[in-house]
């Protein structure tokens, strides 16, 4: 009995030392790895493009600000304040600002094309990333695609909206109706930064607000919360995409995203089955629902189709 006590005493000694010498050893890391971070966070930081991020503070606010030609008026305290809430913001989300370089590779030659072919503003192309981010998204109010058509408004400028496809999906298709209505709200408004607002809220919301206030600036009226902010954010976007370098993202042209070497097929009549018809084109349905996400069947109807696929 005693020998087994002895035994125990000894292996719980043992313990205990053990014990000291992983807690002297933590603490020794531990002090070393404090340092190491004090030593870091003490380094002077350099004034480079590679590091724009680190010390947001450092990064100067434009002096000049427009949209579609049209100045902010930034030497306006409040205006100033909403335009560098976007601005901070923004900076912060320097993933979400590398996502839209890279979507614009994709998109922005489309939106160019059809934006000279009406003679319309280039900044314009911006407000489908405040409205989208690039991306076919739905919103919460039903809202869908690049420009976030509601449906109403979809089907009135043309798109086609049923249970085989939703146009509001398509890129040009929507892209030539979201410019046609901002084109009849800068008639109806004569202003491109009120008739952003009023692609955000509505144009009777817009008309019914300058007229409750009696001003007739965008930068002069008390709106919601969305389109106060909805034109700076796109004035900022802007600022960013075009400067992107300066502010610390530079990417190659081969690094943006592409539909890559494709070519349109027409349809006259009915796809019964997409499956096959892709295959029949040395395609897979996987691509032709990417390519074509105004596709939302595994079947098309009697009808004239504009079909993108791979050219492979």
């Amino acid at each position: 009995m005693n020998d087994l006590i002895k035994k125990c005493l000894l292996f719980g000694s043992g313990l205990i030392v053990l014990g000291v010498i992983i807690f002297c050893t933590k603490m020794f890391y531990s002090e070393c790895l404090a340092n190491e971070i004090q030593a870091e966070q003490t380094k002077p930081i350099e004034q480079n493009n590679s590091n724009v991020f680190i010390n947001i503070s450092q990064i100067p606010f434009p002096k000049e600000l427009d949209f579609c030609g049209e100045r902010v008026p930034l030497e306006n305290p409040e205006v100033r304040e909403r335009a560098e809430r976007e601005f901070y913001l923004l900076l912060q989300q320097q993933g979400q600002l590398a996502l839209y370089l890279k979507r614009a590779g994709r998109f922005f030659p489309i939106y160019e094309r059809i934006i000279k072919e009406m003679n319309l503003p280039d900044d314009l192309k911006y407000l489908s990333v405040a409205e989208s981010a690039l991306f076919q998204s739905r919103s919460s109010a039903n809202a869908f695609g690049l420009w976030q058509f509601m449906e109403a408004t979809a089907r009135n400028h043309g798109l086609r909206i049923d249970k085989f496809v939703d146009e509001r999906a398509h890129v040009e298709k929507s892209t030539l109706a979201a410019l046609t209505y901002l084109a009849g709200g800068y008639r109806t408004f004569g202003s491109w930064a009120l008739t952003a607002a009023a692609y955000n809220m509505g144009r009777t919301g817009v008309r019914n607000a300058m007229n409750r206030q009696n001003v007739d600036n965008y930068y002069d009226l008390f709106l919601n919360q969305e389109t106060s902010r909805f034109v700076f954010r796109i004035v900022i976007i802007k600022e960013l995409m075009k400067n992107a370098k300066k502010y610390g993202i530079d990417f190659s042209e081969d690094e943006l995203y592409s539909f890559g070497k494709t070519r349109t097929v027409t349809v006259n009549g009915a796809i019964p089955n997409l499956v096959d018809w892709a295959a029949s084109h040395n395609n897979l349905l996987k691509d032709v629902r990417l390519l074509n996400p105004w596709i939302l069947t595994n079947e098309l109807p009697n009808g004239k189709w504009e079909i993108m696929i791979y050219d492979k």
